[in-house]
């Protein structure tokens, strides 16, 4: 069976302690994952000085250099994964057969993961505000700049999640910014942390700028406690313990939502297929997945229309190039969501508006697998329990609420598209504190520009500018 190792500073490590993942349908093993415990993370983490002291050295036109042809080798080179070779179409296998994840999807995360890596110069333009990056470059020709650029950390760590592969976009950044990575994969999901790694290493990156660590909480906790600066995936639960940790970017739920405003209310139906994707693109499980529709009058036709959009996507099996539904590796992950749904829809003021069009339950089991079907639900108020959630599958609230009232009601929305075109009403939305990213007009909630900031500016975590003054040589 396959043994994925570590990296421990881009150096392979096998463990003597182990964890199987398996198969989303059959259940068999696909691989072993060392495991790297805590004590072992600690002792690295030691010495990771000396790995930010080695990329210092490097120019940035080199880095930049490196991530283009890491793009490359993502996208089309056999790359090795302990003592094997991986095929791009091989790795798309894997990913989906650990995840549940359509195939499908798995090649279009990959696309998005080769593209910020091509596109590095432009992220980081946009991460950085047009900020002439040979200045973190130790020789670099403006000396009074240069030393004005401090990094806040040796390291950056990352606690990432299994829902989606498009989430490792988010570090790469960092790598190109001289920071190395200290990395735990999900635990479904080494394949595409440990490939894009391979990929650096395969255009000659040094080793120093990775570490991979499969672990376990206590070592995750590790990781969060000893990197200066880290970034932290989960569910509010994981999150709330670093709700005050400067040093933690967080990405936890995004309760992202499509705000349409009093001026194209009645325009609602040219609508109806953006909201559609909104929901569910890449299967429902991103943070930039809308999760609520508001909307000052027709919310029940709109809920019945952006419904029966959505019960055209089937329960297929992960192979099927037209599978748009991933399934949950764990069922039991599938009937909590199930009878969480169901649980709310108990409370008055809450109607399913796709029961009508599915005709069968919204658990679906095929093929040993568990799926939980699109779900739209209309609310009769802001306050029902269903119309602020947010499950790992296309869901969506719909709300009936008066324009003016919204942006002290929707609370904290990591996406907003907001339809409209009134200006007075745009100004409001662009000082509204409630949200992070702000789409106005006609635009999917999960359609981001990879120049701009997601959740946070990672250049701004891994760094600060500091008022510097130097006195000339008499």
């Amino acid at each position: 069976m396959l043994h994925i190792p570590g990296l421990r500073f881009g150096k392979a490590y096998e463990s003597l302690e182990t964890v199987e993942i398996v198969h989303h349908r059959t259940r068999a093993p696909v691989a072993r994952v060392s495991q790297l415990n805590a004590g072992l993370i600690a002792r690295d983490l030691r010495r990771v000085a000396e790995a930010r002291g080695r990329l210092r050295g490097v120019p940035m036109a080199q880095f930049l250099s490196w991530c283009a042809q890491a793009a490359e080798s993502f996208l089309h080179a056999e790359l090795p994964i302990g003592a094997e070779g991986q095929s791009p179409e091989k790795y798309v296998e894997q990913l989906s057969a650990t995840t549940g994840m359509p195939r499908t999807l798995c090649r279009r995360n990959m696309q998005k993961i080769a593209d910020v890596l091509s596109n590095m110069p432009a992220v980081l333009s946009g991460l950085t505000r047009g900020l002439d990056l040979s200045v973190l470059d130790d020789d670099a020709g403006n000396a009074s700049l240069a030393p004005a650029y401090r990094a806040e950390t040796d390291c950056l760590g990352a606690v990432m999640p299994s829902n989606s592969s498009g989430v490792h976009g988010l570090w790469l950044p960092a790598v190109a910014l001289k920071i190395p990575l200290v990395l735990k994969p999900g635990r479904e999901e080494p394949w595409t942390p440990h490939r894009i790694m391979q990929a650096f290493l395969a255009a000659g990156s040094p080793r120093e700028a990775f570490g991979f660590y499969p672990t376990d909480h206590a070592g995750a906790t590790e990781i969060l406690r000893l990197c200066g600066r880290s970034m932290l995936f989960g569910d509010s639960a994981t999150t709330e313990p670093y709700a005050h940790d400067r040093r933690v970017e967080l990405h936890g739920p995004g309760y992202s939502k499509v705000l349409i405003g009093e001026d194209w209310a009645d325009r609602w139906a040219e609508f109806v297929p953006l909201l559609a994707s909104s929901i569910a693109e890449n299967g429902g499980r991103s943070c930039l997945n809308a999760s609520a529709i508001w909307t000052p009058r027709h919310g029940r036709e709109i809920a019945q229309a952006v419904a029966a959009e959505l019960a055209r996507i089937e329960a297929l099996p992960a192979e099927d190039e037209r599978a748009a539904l991933a399934a949950f590796n764990n069922p039991k992950t599938a009937e909590f969501f199930d009878q969480a749904i169901e649980h709310g829809l108990q409370v008055p003021g809450a109607e399913e508006m796709t029961a009508r069009q599915r005709r069968g339950p919204r658990l679906v089991r095929l093929e040993g697998c568990a799926y939980v079907l699109p779900t739209v639900v209309s609310c009769a108020s802001h306050e029902h329990p269903l119309a602020n959630r947010e499950f790992l599958l296309p869901y969506a609230a719909v709300v009936e609420c008066a324009q003016e009232e919204m942006l002290a009601r929707i609370g904290p929305t990591l996406v907003c598209t907001a339809l409209t075109g009134d200006a007075g009403w745009i100004r409001q939305l662009c000082e509204a504190r409630c949200i992070d990213r702000l789409n106005i007009g006609p635009i999917p909630t999960w359609k981001i520009r990879w120049d701009q900031p997601h959740e946070g500016n990672l250049f701004e975590l891994l760094y600060r500018r500091r008022a510097l003054q130097q006195a000339c040589p008499t």
